[in-house]
């Protein structure tokens, strides 16, 4: 198991994950289809090249998705309970059919959890990017 155990965890420790992925049109129809959302947006190229845009951008979900996902073989695989919640996610720019994720993960606090002895709660902040661009953010428990 690669993850990391709560004694190992560093506050204000920043990693950069080395796995990366080229998102492709494939994915965001298959996810956008799968999750039942229509939203044109991300699934007709027509529609899309109308917009701001021009093109299909990547259904933000999986992008969220994409960005835990690769931290969990550096940090929890293996090694954790649940996943308690997610606050204060953005998206401050578009992810588009082609580009490269990057993501990093910043390890925010820790401390012993109250009604589970012998576990603790970290709360990491996640960000992903494709060149210089932050595409996701999330503060996560």
């Amino acid at each position: 198991m690669a993850g990391l155990w709560f004694e190992e965890l560093e506050v204000g420790k920043l990693y950069r994950h080395p796995i990366t992925r080229t998102v492709t049109e494939m994915d965001n129809m298959l996810f956008s289809t799968l999750t039942m959302n229509a939203q044109p947006l991300h699934i007709d190229r027509h529609f899309a090249a109308k917009t701001e845009w021009g093109q299909p951008l990547m259904n933000s979900l999986f992008t969220l998705g994409l960005m835990i996902g690769i931290s969990v073989n550096d940090l929890t695989l293996g090694t954790t309970v649940a996943n308690l919640g997610m606050t204060e996610v953005k998206f401050p720019a578009p992810l588009f059919q082609g580009d490269t994720v990057n993501v990093t993960t910043e390890v925010v606090s820790k401390r012993e959890s109250k009604s589970r002895p012998g576990a603790g709660i970290v709360e990491f902040a996640h960000k992903a990017y494709h060149y210089s661009c932050i595409v996701s953010e999330l503060l996560n428990l």
